[in-house]
This record gives structure tokens, sequence and C-alpha cells, in this order.
């Protein structure tokens, strides 16, 4: 049911673009001449467009209505977890130093490497040079 009316709801969509894109404005619009008497005279065939766009726009906006509810009560509430990934491992921080240990360069660059930070290869401000 969902299915035909969402087929129904881009056939209507389709026919009030083209109503519209039909209809004489200032441009003239995209129709050419008609015969001059009955429903395609200049004044029938405005009167006829106007209404079937009007007609077209309830439709499009009670269809849309109804497809919001219908979506809204129908089942399946679940959310699709086929493409969760897990959260990144973040390795533990260094235990900090005591004060007054000698410094140690070599731990230094082990953390940096396990936290995969990269230090500049100057040590200074890149905007500095």
């Amino acid at each position: 049911m969902f299915t035909f009316l969402l087929v129904v709801q881009a056939i209507i969509a389709a026919s009030l673009v083209t109503v519209i894109l039909m209809q004489r404005s200032e441009g003239g619009g995209l129709t050419s001449g008609g015969s001059p008497s009955g429903l395609m005279s200049a004044r029938g065939a405005a009167d006829f467009l106007t209404r079937a766009t009007s007609v077209l726009a309830t439709l499009f906006v009670v269809l849309s209505i109804v497809l919001a509810v219908l979506a809204a009560t129908r089942g399946g509430t679940s959310v699709d977890t086929s493409l969760e990934r897990s959260a990144p491992v973040v390795p533990p921080a260094p235990a900090p130093q005591a004060e007054g240990a000698p410094f140690e360069g070599a731990q230094d660059a082990a953390a940096a490497a396990a936290a995969n930070v990269i230090a500049p290869a100057d040590n200074g401000v890149p905007l500095a040079r």
C-alpha cells in the first residue's frame, strides 16, 4: 500500500510540474498557440490549467500527509546496524614521571609514537621560517 501511494505521489508531482510549466506566464509559457474556440481558447485553457493546478496541488499535499502518517505508524522501528563500526582503540597514556627523574628521550619518542603524534622536523613553528 505504501509503495503504491508513493508511486501515485510521484505521478502527481510530475503532473503538477507539467501543468505549472504549461501555464502562460509573462514569458509565454511552454504552450504555443491552440485552437481559438472551446476549452483550448486562451481563457478556457487558463481556467483549465488553473483548476488542474489547484486540484493537483491539493492532492499532493493530502497524499504527503497520508504518506507521513503511514510511515510513522508502520512497524519496523529498529535501526539498521549493519554498517556500525567499533570505536578506535586508544592506547593507554604513559605514566607520569616523578619529579627530578632524568630526561629520557627514547621514552618520550615511544610515548609520542604510541599516541600517533608526529612532531615537526625542525621543532619550530612552520610559519616562522
